[in-house]
């Protein structure tokens, strides 16, 4: 059956129609503005949950064993995980939109804004800060890509209490040592001492010997004249 040239028009008109509904569709799905689709078949509609990449990966960072936060340019706190709150000691609701500098031990605050300040998108930083006496942080920065908020940083924060604890422990042991060593070198130098004093001593008494078996010779001598 041939078609008119209006059926045509109205055709064409309803798959471009259709055409721009499937690429709505698809750019929804691809920045993920949708969960789910509804699909038309044989049997009727049925409905298609679509699962984002996002969630998979939320998942990991949520039960990491590293903290993972989200940062401000001036280090006000707007994410973090579980693992992070829990390192602090303080609920998330707590620490998510305070400055994370209240944490950091106060001789260590400097070195944090400093390196904050100088984060560039080729240029990443790390450091090394005290939250307490007994609890040490591995800080890794990260500067996110303008096209998802660049002038954020994600913060990795790793405890690495137990190795700074042991580095200590060696620097105490070290210094033990040393201290050990010192006292041992003086002892044997007070030793080198005695005994150079001893060897004058026997000389000394040497020398009066051989001076008094002269004498006694000579008095010898003189008793069988």
């Amino acid at each position: 059956m041939t078609k008119t040239k209006e059926q045509l028009v109205i055709e064409n008109e309803e798959l471009h129609s259709r055409l721009s509904e499937t690429e709505e569709a698809l750019w929804a799905i691809q920045n993920g503005e949708i969960d789910a689709i509804v699909v038309s078949g044989t049997k009727g509609k049925k409905v298609y949950s679509i699962e984002s990449a996002e969630t998979p990966y939320r998942t990991f960072v949520e039960e990491m064993n590293e903290g993972a936060l989200t940062l401000t340019k001036d280090g006000t706190v707007i994410y973090c995980n579980k693992r992070f709150a829990s390192l602090v000691n303080e609920p998330i609701e707590r620490v998510m939109g305070s400055s994370f500098q209240r944490f950091i031990a106060q001789n260590h605050r400097s070195k944090f804004d400093s390196l904050l300040a100088r984060l560039t998108k080729k240029k990443n930083g790390v450091l090394i800060v005290s939250l307490t006496d007994s609890l040490y942080l591995k800080l890794s920065f990260l500067l996110l890509p303008n096209y998802l908020n660049g002038d954020h940083c994600i913060l990795i924060a790793t405890d690495i209490s137990e190795i700074m604890l042991a580095e200590k422990k060696l620097r105490e042991l070290h210094l033990e040592v040393e201290k050990k060593l010192d006292v041992i070198q003086r002892l044997r130098l007070q030793l080198i001492d005695k005994k150079i004093d001893n060897e004058s001593e026997i000389t000394k008494i040497k020398k009066a010997n051989k001076e008094l078996v002269l004498e006694i010779k000579q008095l010898k001598r003189q008793s069988q004249i």
